[in-house]
C-alpha cells in the first residue's frame, strides 16, 4: 500500500508482519524476544525492499543438467543503521544480504528541540558506489532520518532507500518533502506523535527495548 498515493512510500501488508508487530507492541514482551522479532521483521521488510533489484541470466550446472538462473546484477549494497536502535535491524537484513557492507551513523534527538544531533559517522570507503539502505525501527518526527539521508547524499550516494518498522505520518511527510527521491519501506503506519515526539500507539523506545536499558 502506498502512502497518500506516493509510489515511493510503501506500507507493507503481510500476515506474518502483522503477527510479529503485535508481539513487538506488547509491553510484556521481554528483551530477548523483542530483539529476535525486530530481526525477523527486518528480514521480511528486506524481502520487499529488494523486490526490484536488477538481475542477469547465468547458466548453472545441476546434477541433472543445465539451468538458466537469475542472479543479482545491480550495484553492491551497503546498509547504514542509525545508532543505536538501527543496530537491532542489521542481522535481519544481513541474513538476506550477507555480502552487504555496514556503515554507521550516530544521531540522537535533542530532548528540547527534538532536532537530530550527530555524534558518530563511519562509512565503507566505497559507499558512494553502493546502493544504500538506511535502517531505523522508528520513523517519528523524521528529523534523524532526513539528516541521515542527507549524510549519504553528501557522501555521493545516489540510490538510497530507508527501512522502518513503525512510522508516524509526520515522519513520512518530512521525508517526502525533503527527499522525494528516496524509497521508504515501512511495516506499519501508526496514528500520530504525542507531545514528547513518540509514536502513538507505537511500541515505546525501540533502543531501550532492544538493548534492555529501561
Amino acid at each position: 500500500m502506498n502512502y497518500k498515493g506516493n509510489d515511493k512510500i510503501h506500507i507493507l501488508e503481510h500476515p506474518l508482519i502483522s503477527h510479529k508487530l503485535a508481539i513487538l507492541r506488547d509491553e510484556n514482551t521481554g528483551t530477548r524476544e523483542f530483539r529476535t522479532v525486530v530481526s525477523e521483521i527486518s528480514s521480511l521488510i528486506t524481502y520487499e525492499a529488494t523486490r526490484h533489484m536488477p538481475t542477469r541470466e547465468v547458466e548453472v550446472t545441476t546434477p541433472c543438467g543445465v539451468a538458466k538462473c537469475q542472479v543479482l546484477a545491480g550495484k553492491k549494497v551497503a546498509i547504514v543503521p542509525i545508532l543505536r536502535a538501527g543496530l537491532g535491524m542489521v542481522d535481519g537484513v544481513l541474513s538476506l544480504l550477507p555480502t552487504a557492507k555496514v556503515g554507521h551513523v550516530g544521531l540522537y534527538r535533542d530532548p528540547e528541540t527534538l532536532e537530530p544531533v550527530e555524534y558518530y559517522c563511519k562509512m565503507p570507503a566505497d559507499i558512494s558506489e553502493r546502493d544504500v539502505i538506511i535502517l531505523d525501527p522508528m520513523l517519528a518526527t523524521g528529523g534523524s532520518a532526513t539528516a541521515a539521508i542527507q549524510f549519504m547524499k553528501d557522501y555521493g550516494c545516489r540510490n538510497i532507500a530507508m527501512m522502518n518498522i513503525i512510522a508516524a505520518p509526520e515522519g513520512l511527510d518530512v521525508i517526502a518533502r525533503d527527499h522525494p527521491d528516496v524509497e521508504i519501506y515501512v511495516a506499519a503506519l501508526d496514528d500520530h506523535l504525542n507531545e514528547h515526539g513518540y509514536i502513538v500507539p507505537g511500541l515505546g523506545d525501540a533502543g531501550d527495548r532492544i538493548f534492555g536499558t529501561k
